[in-house]
């Protein structure tokens, strides 16, 4: 069904793309490669209409006034998002001992709410008036346990906030990357003094917020003994008494490659018999080349594809929440080194354009919400598969399957699509009787033929891609007038 004369121009566009400026990407840009009787256009839905989903935004730095937050809100309600990861900010809340200035916050928080989307806190960073020793005004990394001043303005900035977004605000995460030097400044990160914030923190939540999930460790990049050890130590001590969630953040050029990280945490999480779940708290990648890693060839189509696969990657572990940092490109960024524009967000940080990642994304918050569940037995069989990166998942949505799958190849190589033909469960309770293709990029819709078999749905010829594609049936996408 994909002739060969459709991979050549799949790849010439391909290369087209590449090739142009990187800010002018959008979905208008990547043209229909795929030799299918296009239906129309996803029509994609606002956060108001999503009840519950799994994906989230990054709206961190607002504490350090890191970009204008205004002109973000109605787009990010566009995109359909549910969830926004918020720094308190306390250095910009107190600026003088015992006063406390929430209304910058107010606005950010309701402006959000106003869109449909629910801000999660992340309770940091210091505050120079109780860690004078920080070398920059907004104490980031500055952990406020090493005095018994900075432990009290702490746990009175904490009280105070709680008390005051409690009826906006249920899901709180205690700090941000203890484990690393640049968010824990003041000693070598140790397990222990982590804990110890915990433990000042999550009670004053709890009596200030009856409801609230709190979220714990927000753990920088990288499984390895260390990471495993501070966990383990962590848990140790007893921090899942505190906490209902463990966030973690995998920064990678690998979008597919974390496998060993969900294995080791819920290894860590079965051992010490904790009832925690997880989730992937942040994560990003470059839309433009990274002054510090100029090697490496990032652009808007890349960032996009990344999205994907970051994203469908955490749905297939079963990951409860998924957050992509940032919303919008961060034009003076720094956290101790050199001031840069990180060009890492959805949308451009000149002028708040959607880039090609954003439509991505907003196709996954419209099809992958809280009504699409990974169901371990809609496994995908098929021929092409076996001797070739494959990488597979089935969901149920809405009573319906809805399959992706994708060839998870580094992003960098040259990528030549192939085709691959399957054999989809489509059991009676979940079946398929007019298959689409949805192409997440471009957000078009393609009707597929045939009707399942014995509870089977074969396709030949299906594209494979360095990004997802999913299939599923046509009752459940809906179409653009």
């Amino acid at each position: 069904m994909l002739s060969r004369r459709t991979f050549l121009r799949s790849a010439a566009c391909t290369a087209a793309a590449l090739a142009a400026p990187s800010r002018l990407l959008h979905a208008s840009d990547v043209t229909a490669t795929i030799d299918l009787p296009e239906l129309g256009r996803l029509a994609p839905l606002h956060s108001k209409q999503i009840k519950s989903s799994p994906f989230s935004v990054g709206f961190e730095t607002l504490d350090r006034k890191g970009f204008d937050p205004k002109p973000t809100y109605k787009p990010l309600g566009r995109l359909g998002i549910k969830w926004a990861r918020v720094q308190t900010g306390w250095c910009r809340c107190e600026t003088v001992k015992g006063r406390y200035d929430f209304a910058w916050l107010d606005e950010v928080i309701d402006s959000l709410l106003a869109e449909g989307i629910q801000p999660w806190f992340n309770l940091g960073f210091g505050n120079k008036l109780y860690t004078p020793e920080s070398h920059t005004p907004f104490a980031v990394g500055y952990a406020p346990v090493f005095t018994e001043e900075a432990r009290a303005g702490w746990t009175a900035f904490v009280d105070a906030v709680a008390t005051h977004f409690a009826d906006r605000v249920t899901h709180w995460e205690i700090w941000n990357e203890p484990n690393i030097h640049p968010f824990w400044r003041q000693q070598e990160p140790d397990s222990a003094d982590y804990v110890k914030l915990v433990e000042l923190t999550a009670p004053i939540l709890r009596r200030r917020v009856p409801e609230a999930t709190l979220v714990g460790f927000a753990l920088a990049s990288g499984v390895d003994v260390r990471r495993a050890q501070y966990v383990a130590e962590s848990l140790d001590a007893g921090i899942a008494q505190h906490i209902d969630r463990i966030s973690y953040h995998p920064y990678s050029n690998d979008p597919d490659g974390d496998d060993a990280v969900v294995a080791e945490l819920r290894r860590l999480i079965d051992t010490h018999q904790a009832r925690l779940g997880l989730w992937q708290g942040e994560c990003g990648r470059w839309a433009d080349i990274d002054p510090r890693r100029p090697k490496l060839p990032w652009n808007e189509q890349r960032q996009a594809k990344w999205v994907l696969r970051r994203a469908l990657n955490d749905l297939r572990h079963d990951v409860e929440l998924t957050s992509y940092f940032h919303a919008v490109d961060l034009m003076s960024y720094s956290h101790g080194g050199p001031t840069l524009n990180a060009r890492i967000g959805l949308l451009r940080g000149e002028d708040c354009s959607p880039r090609l990642s954003y439509y991505a994304y907003q196709t996954l918050c419209t099809l992958m919400d809280g009504q699409t569940e990974l169901s371990a037995e809609l496994k995908v069989a098929g021929e092409g598969i076996a001797d070739r990166p494959f990488r597979a998942a089935g969901f149920t949505r809405n009573g319906r399957a809805l399959y992706a799958w994708w060839s998870p190849v580094e992003l960098f190589d040259e990528f030549t699509p192939g085709s691959v033909t399957l054999r989809l469960p489509a059991p009676a309770e979940s079946t398929i009787d007019n298959p689409v293709l949805i192409d997440p990029l471009s957000q078009r819709i393609y009707r597929l033929p045939g009707k399942p078999v014995g509870g089977e749905l074969t396709v030949t010829d299906l594209p494979l891609f360095d990004y997802p594609l999913l299939l599923t049936d046509r009752s459940v996408v809906p179409l653009r007038d």
